[in-house]
């Protein structure tokens, strides 16, 4: 909070203040109450020695608080109020319970035990009192002393009025005080939360999400984990850079990374980096669903992206972008170290190993439009997804040849019960997925494919 909130906030006491307030207007009107009652003679001049003892108690207890309560301040809290109701039992005890300075004692009492710690302690106050007061009286043989003089009457109601009106103010303030704090607060936590959401975008949901739980600590500090590692650019890219102007190719960079983040994080993928247009991700942490499902994740989103280029060509075509774009992948599965790399002032949540490095190799050596996977991918996905061999290939950074595997598509979408239906021209691009649309969709998918077949009918006749 600044100078400039705290200014405008009210004038209240800190709590350790309010409290001593609080406790020396009480015995301050137990003391009036004698004092009045010794006056008229109502009470005797034996417990005339407590008017001072009330005048100086309630330094005390306070200078007792600022000693203890930092160190435990809910039991300092306590011990003062059980204090109190045990002066409060004995002093209806002394002054022969007497009726108005009596009920105004414990009246007082049960105010400040329910501004204190509400309901709880005024019930454990009330209790203690009564308790010392049967005590006190049983012991002490004190003679009952009902009849209450105008006088002590009036002096007992007009100090405990003034020791309620007064606390009930302090307790006003204090709330209105803590209202304003709460809502300072809460600006605050906003603009954190809005902060928070602003930095997100620099890092990985699930990077994100792990640091802000507390899942993960902001310290240099790495693991050894199975990860499926996935690279993929655009065939071409370099020499469209060199034919368009800077604010188109940074639209076109723009939408593509866009689109293709949009389906890795659909698939759980971990975005480690753009570099240009190359994309980098990998599957199996923070979290893994183990190395099989994560390799199926990731050689889906492959998939995916690949389908997904035919809709971005053809909004590139409308904008003028002639040249058919196209986007190479490769993927390869096995141990990385992840981590954070770096320094204290500036970490990169990322991975290195061999494995990555093949994961990039396959992705270099991969043509327009293809997909491969190293052997160790493909015996995790070989079940679910049709891939074929194409031998083996000497990768730079590798003594050994590698085999590797080109993807295909899902076998569920091979063959007759195919689930989609796509094809592209010059000026034509369609790929329909049945199992994608939903069924009240799909009077809206046929009234559009039959539009679009009248006015090539129309054209074709013309």
């Amino acid at each position: 909070m600044n100078a400039n909130t705290t200014s405008r906030l009210p004038a209240a006491p800190a709590l350790p203040l309010r409290e001593y307030y609080s406790r020396l207007l009480a015995y301050i009107a137990i003391a009036a109450s004698i004092a009045a009652g010794t006056y008229v003679q109502h009470f005797s001049f034996n417990i005339l020695w407590m008017v001072p003892y009330a005048l100086l108690y309630p330094h005390l207890a306070h200078q007792l608080s600022l000693r203890f309560k930092r160190e435990q301040p809910e039991r300092t809290i306590l011990t003062l109020l059980f204090i109190d109701a045990l002066h409060a039992g004995a002093a209806l005890a002394l002054l022969g319970f007497s009726v108005v300075p009596s009920l105004m004692a414990v009246l007082i009492l049960l105010f400040s035990a329910l501004v204190i710690g509400g309901l709880r302690y005024m019930g454990l106050a009330a209790l203690i009192a009564c308790s010392a007061a049967v005590l006190c009286a049983a012991l002490g043989g004190f003679e009952l002393n009902h009849e209450t003089p105008s006088l002590v009457a009036l002096v007992s109601i007009a100090f405990a009025t003034l020791y309620i009106c007064i606390t009930a103010y302090f307790v006003h303030q204090q709330s209105i005080r803590l209202t304003q704090v709460r809502s300072e607060i809460k600006r605050e936590q906003e603009k954190a939360a809005r902060l928070a959401r602003n930095l997100a975008k620099y890092l990985s949901p699930q990077v994100w999400e792990s640091i802000f739980t507390g899942k993960k600590s902001v310290r240099l500090e790495t693991q050894r984990k199975k990860l499926t590692v996935f690279f993929s650019d655009i065939k071409g890219f370099t020499e469209l850079s060199e034919e368009l102007e800077a604010e188109a190719l940074t639209d076109l960079l723009n939408t593509y990374l866009n689109e293709m983040s949009k389906i890795c994080l659909k698939y759980g993928g971990t975005i480690d980096k753009f570099v240009g247009d190359c994309v980098m991700v990998f599957f199996g942490d923070p979290s893994s669903k183990g190395a099989k499902k994560d390799a199926v994740a990731a050689v889906s989103m492959a998939i995916a992206m690949r389908k997904h280029m035919k809709v971005l060509r053809q909004q590139w075509r409308a904008q003028g972008i002639t040249k058919p774009l196209e986007i190479r992948m490769g993927l390869n599965t096995g141990y990385c170290t992840v981590g954070n790399f770096g320094a204290d002032t500036r970490m990169d949540y990322t991975i290195i190993g061999r494995d990555v490095n093949l994961a990039s190799r396959l992705e270099s050596a991969a043509e327009s439009g293809e997909i491969l996977i190293s052997h160790e991918t493909y015996s995790l996905i070989k079940d679910v997804i049709m891939c074929r061999d194409k031998g083996q290939i000497s990768v730079k950074g590798f003594t050994r040849p590698v085999q590797i595997y080109q993807v295909v598509d899902f076998r569920r979408d091979l063959g007759a019960s195919s689930s989609y239906v796509e094809h592209e021209l010059p000026g034509f691009s369609m790929y329909l997925d049945t199992n994608g649309i939903q069924n009240f969709d799909k009077e809206k998918v046929i009234q559009a494919l039959n539009q679009a077949a009248a006015k090539l009918r129309d054209k074709v006749i013309m």
